[in-house]
């Protein structure tokens, strides 16, 4: 709707560069939508060799992208994560649970194909700022 795009703001990518065709999330009203987002090492677009740094790297994003939004991770309402190696579901939620103090977000992990740059975990979001 008008009133939507009006409201509309881009958070642009700030970890791996600007010459990017995404935004890391865009605000829609009170919803922020969070691009797919891998842990790399900041600075770079090189993967941690172990799989829960890369978890750790990513979950910092999410949590700072909510952060420039004025969300915190209790504000998820849904996440999806695409993995081309299922054996990792366990290093990713060892990981992943520290993020959470109120219960988990309702979520998807999904098994996939190869994902850019070789990274093990493609994260994606959506957040409603409480009232």
């Amino acid at each position: 709707s008008a009133a939507a795009e009006a409201s509309k703001i881009l958070l642009k990518s700030e970890v791996a560069g600007t010459d990017l065709l995404f935004s890391d999330a865009a605000l829609v009203g009170d919803t922020l939508y969070i691009s797919g987002r891998g842990g790399l090492i900041p600075g770079t677009r090189t993967v941690p060799e172990d799989p829960r740094e890369e978890t750790k790297l990513l979950m910092e994003d999410f949590k700072s992208i909510l952060e420039r939004a004025e969300m915190t991770m209790e504000d998820l309402g849904y996440i999806t994560t695409y993995c081309p190696d299922l054996t990792l579901y366990q290093d990713f939620n060892d990981v992943y649970r520290k993020y959470f103090n109120e219960g988990f977000p309702p979520r998807a992990f999904i098994g996939s194909g190869p994902l850019l740059l070789g990274m093990r975990f493609d994260m994606q979001g959506i957040a409603v700022k409480a009232e």
